[in-house]
């Protein structure tokens, strides 16, 4: 089983950080992370916004995170717990993710769910 890796604080970059976030479900995880006071699995991400999203996806998720330094995971058993670096990053980036984390949560309850619509018959003239 390969180590994970997670890049030292001097090595997160404000670039990184918005990458890493600029997907909505990398945001989303971030966001429930960020508001929870223990390490959550991976599997607790299962459904995301509603989706449900398939497990070798959501390890590239939280690889993004993990790589742009946003979240250290570790290994119990089977399972790979994760938490965030907001207190770190907070040190490095005063107020950065502060700023995200309200505009995620500004624009998430803006958010109007996308009904499709069928297509219509076609009239024949």
């Amino acid at each position: 089983m390969r180590p994970l890796i997670h890049p030292s604080i001097e090595d997160i970059t404000v670039e990184g950080i918005l990458h890493a976030l600029a997907d909505p479900v990398r945001a989303s995880i971030y966001a429930h992370l960020a508001g929870s006071e223990q390490a959550r699995p991976c599997s607790n991400f299962l459904q995301v916004s509603e989706r449900a999203i398939p497990k070798s996806t959501l390890s590239q998720h939280f690889r993004a995170l993990r790589e742009a330094g946003l979240v250290r995971s570790e290994r119990h058993g089977v399972e790979v717990h994760n938490r965030t670096r907001c207190a770190e990053i907070e040190q490095r980036f005063p107020g950065l993710i502060g700023a995200i984390m309200q505009a995620h949560a500004q624009q998430s309850a803006q958010r109007v769910p996308i009904k499709h619509k069928r297509p219509r018959a076609a009239v024949s003239r």
